[in-house]
């Protein structure tokens, strides 16, 4: 780490992205802050924060990169099933702090957490910029699950998700990846490879492929404002419903 460049609070510039480290995967600099321009620049050229309590400020930029199409997601007929049925509302923007706090609580298999106090905030002060976002998944009028991310245009990176009954999360991801696509939006960034957005759909693709993704769609209007879902199952599913 003592390799890696330190980054000022002056400056919230980035080092170029092929001078990441190869391992860990992707680490590419050190320190600066989260301040709202820092995060708003550093997702526009494909970079994000990601460290734990009692380590600084770590920026990655890994490659491959997993991504997804918006609209394009592998549906099991399982999770079919479980829309059709009508069980959850879905809804956007309603509670941003308390699906931030509920991705950050620990889990059964990581006690731990990497969404730390500073990073809550940062991402709510995001969120009331209208650049980050979250989806609300209701049961009985209850927060079951939902997820949110960062949007740049017609770019959106999802950066955390939870659930607390069964695919509650995958219901969320399932209405924001069809309202993504009504919208316009072009790309899904996943960052880091799971089994479980696999299942999804999502690929890998290399770090050249993606910057040229993302530089297509950052700076093309997207969705300004407060988002609000517009989608029911009908819509989400089409034929299939």
């Amino acid at each position: 780490m003592s390799d890696l460049p330190w980054l000022s609070e002056d400056d919230t510039g980035f080092p170029d992205l092929e001078s990441a480290m190869e391992e860990p995967n992707g680490l590419l600099a050190v320190g600066g802050d989260l301040s709202v321009e820092r995060l708003t620049q550093a997702y526009r050229n494909g970079i994000f924060p990601w460290y734990d309590d009692d380590q600084p400020i770590l920026w990655w930029s890994p490659d491959p990169r997993m991504v997804m199409v918006p609209g394009q997601l592998t549906i099991s007929r399982s999770l079919k099933k479980l829309i059709r049925k009508c069980r959850f509302e879905i809804t956007m923007d309603n509670c941003f702090d308390e699906v931030i706090a509920n991705c950050a609580a620990p889990r059964h298999e990581t006690p731990g957490t990497w969404i730390t106090r500073e990073m809550q905030q940062a991402y709510i002060s995001l969120h009331r910029h209208d650049i980050a976002h979250s989806v609300e998944v209701w049961c009985d009028s209850q927060l079951v699950g939902g997820l949110y991310g960062i949007a740049i245009g017609q770019a959106f990176f999802g950066e955390s998700m939870f659930s607390l009954e069964d695919n509650a999360s995958k219901v969320a991801l399932v209405y924001l990846s069809k309202q993504l696509q009504l919208w316009g939006f072009g790309l899904i960034d996943c960052q880091i490879a799971s089994q479980h957005l696999e299942n999804f759909g999502a690929t890998e693709i290399p770090r050249r492929q993606f910057q040229q993704r993302l530089i297509n769609y950052r700076d093309k209007e997207g969705k300004s404002g407060p988002w609000k879902m517009g989608l029911g199952a009908k819509e989400v599913l089409g034929d299939e419903y």
